[in-house]
């Protein structure tokens, strides 16, 4: 899709705007008007075999700095700090659930990568001891938010949770660094588990305007076979039930089988879910009908999303979405830029680079709706290209959370 030159002079002017009101004048162009602000929005064109009405997604800078609050009430946050840009991170933090004992712990185990990167030994020992305190003294205020069902499997993963800091510091002491990667990875996984496992039933009601459509209570995985290799991706349908929903029942009905790449823009986006023909989008052949989905987007501190708005359009331009464009891989649902509510089954990954999309720093937040992230073999993206294909996706676990219209 090709953008309007006067639609981009729009964006672009609003977002200095805001900057200035921000006092972000210090961010590349804010100072210098109109032609140096649009160098910061990407307006790719879609291929001729895509249709023009399907919208493109545009990057700029913004601010999003994070929130220092804790919800007292089981709702999802990201800690403060540096931005996440790890989609398995993002998934954990994404949970719906409040316990601040295992949260500090798995804080401590993800500074880890920080503090590794810059090779600081001391501050990584210093986290490995404030998480075996936490697991040592408040092992029953952990297992107090776990429902009674799950409390004797949890308390073995909290075990081997606690035996598994023991190699992490010998590694930390030995300054090996791949051993750290590995037995932090190996950590954080059952973390996640015990996580998941404090999460009861579904967080909150779904609008009944959307029983019409499947929804995604929980979550799944989905394998994607290409022509380039396989990578995995968890769908989140704690924050995007109807959007997580609308796709599993795709990848179920085998829609995006065989279906190719029809644009792949280098630290952008990959897009595919355009099915051959005129349709932009799913018929559903029960009903005849383009399957329309609305733009949900749930932010922090909120209870359930928001429905078929912009933030922007809300005025609500410092939310914070719970799923950020923020990480390499994470999906998001195309959309026509006349209508906010006409997505259907393209589909984006976004390819998040640093330098040229800073985590927290993009315009895609609060107009797009993420909906999951790559968290294996997530370098086969950057294999991919225009022409390449999806040869097969299929689920790989949470099949039993997709529910559909009765």
């Amino acid at each position: 899709m090709v953008f309007i030159q006067s639609f981009l002079k729009a964006i672009a002017l609003s977002t200095v705007s805001l900057m200035v009101y921000l006092g972000l004048s210090c961010l590349p162009g804010a100072e210098l008007g109109y032609a140096s602000a649009t160098a910061l929005f990407k307006a790719p064109g879609a291929p001729e075999s895509a249709p023009p009405e399907i919208s493109g997604i545009v990057s700029g800078a913004i601010s999003d700095s994070r929130s220092d609050a804790i919800s007292g009430s089981a709702v999802a946050y990201l800690p403060p700090g540096n931005a996440i840009t790890s989609g398995p991170a993002l998934l954990r933090y994404s949970l719906p659930i409040d316990n601040k004992e295992i949260r500090k712990v798995q804080a401590d185990i993800e500074d880890v990568a920080e503090w590794l990167r810059s090779k600081r030994w001391r501050p990584i020992k210093r986290d490995i001891t404030k998480a075996e305190r936490v697991l040592s003294r408040s092992r029953d205020k952990i297992l107090a938010d776990v429902p009674a069902a799950r409390k004797a499997s949890v308390e073995t993963l909290l075990d081997q949770l606690q035996l598994g800091l023991q190699p992490l510091r010998d590694a930390a002491d030995a300054r090996d660094k791949n051993q750290i990667w590995l037995q932090r990875r190996s950590l954080l996984d059952l973390i996640t588990v015990i996580e998941e496992s404090m999460v009861d039933g579904f967080p909150f009601d779904i609008p009944d305007i959307y029983s019409d459509l499947p929804q995604l209570k929980g979550r799944a995985s989905i394998e994607f076979e290409t022509s380039k290799g396989s990578f995995v991706a968890v769908i989140d349908g704690y924050n995007a039930p109807v959007t997580g929903g609308n796709f599993v029942d795709l990848v179920e009905r085998g829609f995006y089988d065989g279906m190719d790449f029809i644009r792949a823009e280098d630290n952008y986006v990959l897009q595919t879910g355009d099915p051959a023909g005129p349709e932009v989008g799913f018929i559903n052949p029960e009903t005849e009908t383009y399957r329309a989905v609305p733009l949900e987007i749930r932010v922090e501190g909120e209870e359930q999303p928001v429905y078929g708005d912009t933030l922007e359009s809300l005025g609500r331009y410092l939310e914070k979405p719970i799923l950020p464009f923020q990480a390499f891989g994470t999906l998001g649902m195309a959309r026509p830029e006349s209508d906010v509510n006409g997505g259907s089954s393209q589909f984006f990954f976004f390819l998040f680079e640093p330098e040229l999309t800073p985590a927290g720093l993009n315009l895609l937040d609060g107009r797009y709706a993420a909906f999951g992230y790559v968290v294996d073999n997530k370098d086969v993206l950057d294999e991919l290209g225009q022409g390449d294909k999806i040869i097969k996706a299929r689920v790989l676990k949470g099949e039993e959370n997709l529910v559909l219209p009765s």
